[in-house]
């Protein structure tokens, strides 16, 4: 009984055959426990055509008849070129069940395990050689367009059109919650810029955040930082000061957002090569081979390419610098803590975690200041910090919202503390000032710190009343980014 069911399990497993015999031998593996291992050559005169899932071990015949034909079908394996040389062996049909356990010890021992682990190499040669020779293609054309329009002062040399698939979900949540990256499938050097499809721009307030930068050494390029009022539902060209220049490197698209509504920034169609379509640190289904809808110019930088409504300069320029955004984590958040310094009891929860947005609500009170803390939520070498705010109802009362950056391990109340009483944080934390906030519009609050942070620290959220209600300031933050800054290459991680 142990002996049937490790045979049933072994069928189950087996995923490639490994036997070649004759369709004149058909019958002497029929019914046997051997039958699943094989695969049967055609007798038609043409190479065979059911190689799939078949890597070839060993050759087997019954009968004369069997072997010679056996012989002419393998001949015809020879210019496949990807399965090796396949010895033969002829059994006796009277003693083939002597001979089974043999073939059966033979493809599920060492060998066999070989041999499968071959055939999925072969196969993934195979891909490889496919896509490479896919690759060479595009280059040979992008060269020859190149060469074919040089003369223009900006050439677009690579683009990717956009495709609207009617089972789209849209990424708009992911560029708010995380980034999409996109790898540019073209040399760098002579790139002027790059233009960016958006199918639909929110007229309420918000940020694109663009950051250009080199795969290979993680130097970055050129960052921006593009209100949404600035922005065309069609392409957008962001222009470089200067061209790439220097030796040839990948340059990679890094791309968020931050505001109430979300951007729509358009994918292309599917492509083969899962290297070069848009990905994300969030699963997304939309993202599953399909790149961004982007195109690339070579030429004169500063000039703007025809057919494009705008140009969008850079917010800064990263040259020698190499920055990581990262994104607080949902973890992250959820530990937020109450550090409030009010004299009101208040009957509701005025600082809490939303799991579902990914946000944060901070309702102040007529009196003191509401607070929360997230402890070491700031990673060394942070430079920069920012976020979105806005109040929640329709009816809300307007509200002040900061941020305050402190050593951490700090006594989180005392900071809040020592604000409320002297207005101003102590010299070792970062404060971003107040901004006033109301339903109608969205504030994006930024803290630029002078170096980058030495160690971890602690980040907190803060907000005051602003008039003498505060009657549905449910004040909600969100789109927390934050950018380390490094002038070394061995610090990027």
């Amino acid at each position: 009984m142990q002996e049937l069911t490790s045979s049933g399990i072994g069928k189950r497993l087996v995923t490639r055959k490994l036997i070649a015999a004759s369709d004149r031998d058909r019958s002497c593996f029929e019914g046997s426990d051997m039958e699943h291992l094989v695969v049967y050559l055609d007798v038609d005169g043409h190479p065979p055509a059911t190689l799939e899932n078949a890597f070839p071990l060993i050759a087997v015949a019954f009968s004369e008849e069997g072997e010679a034909d056996l012989r002419e079908r393998l001949a015809l394996l020879g210019p496949l070129g990807t399965v090796p040389a396949v010895p033969m062996q002829r059994l006796d049909p009277v003693n083939k069940s002597d001979s089974f356990p043999l073939l059966r010890a033979l493809t599920e021992g060492g060998v066999g395990r070989l041999a499968r682990y071959s055939a999925s190499i072969t196969s993934e040669l195979a891909i490889l050689r496919r896509e490479r020779e896919t690759l060479l293609e595009n280059y040979r054309a992008l060269e020859d367009a190149f060469q074919a329009r040089n003369w223009e002062p900006v050439s677009e040399v690579f683009s990717h059109d956009p495709y609207a698939d009617p089972k789209d979900e849209g990424i708009g949540q992911l560029l708010a919650a995380a980034f999409v990256e996109q790898l540019l499938p073209i040399s760098s050097l002579g790139v002027a810029g790059f233009a960016l499809h958006l199918h639909s721009v929110p007229r309420t307030a918000g940020e694109l955040v663009v950051v250009l930068s080199y795969l290979e050494s993680g130097e970055g390029v050129a960052e921006w930082t593009v209100p949404y009022a600035q922005l065309v539902p069609n392409w957008n060209f962001f222009s470089l000061p200067r061209a790439c220049g220097g030796a040839a490197r990948t340059l990679r698209l890094r791309i968020s957002a931050t505001g109430p509504e979300t951007i729509g920034l358009s994918l292309g169609y599917p492509i083969a090569g899962e290297r070069y379509s848009a990905r994300s640190e969030l699963p997304h289904p939309d993202l599953d081979l399909r790149p961004l809808a982007f195109k690339v110019f070579t030429g004169l930088p500063g000039v703007k390419p025809a057919r494009t409504p705008n140009m969008i300069a850079p917010s800064s320029l990263l040259e020698g610098q190499y920055t990581v955004d990262y994104r607080l984590a949902v973890s992250t958040l959820s530990q937020i803590a109450d550090v409030s310094v009010t004299p009101i009891v208040p009957e509701f929860q005025t600082v809490r975690f939303l799991e579902h947005e990914h946000a944060v609500v901070c309702h102040p009170l007529s009196s003191g200041i509401s607070a929360g803390a997230v402890s070491r939520a700031v990673e060394p070498g942070t430079i920069s910090f920012s976020a979105s705010a806005f109040i929640d109802h329709p009816e809300g009362q307007p509200a002040a919202v900061s941020f305050l950056i402190a050593p951490a391990n700090s006594n989180a109340r005392s900071e809040v503390a020592e604000l409320a009483r002297k207005g101003a944080a102590k010299p070792s934390a970062f404060f971003s000032g107040w901004r006033e906030v109301s339903s109608s519009e969205v504030v994006n609050i930024n803290i630029q710190l002078d170096e980058p942070a030495r160690g971890p620290m602690d980040l907190m959220i803060l907000s005051r009343a602003v008039t003498d209600s505060v009657d549905f300031s449910w004040l909600k933050v969100s789109g927390f980014r934050l950018v380390k800054q490094f002038t070394e290459a061995a610090d990027v991680q």
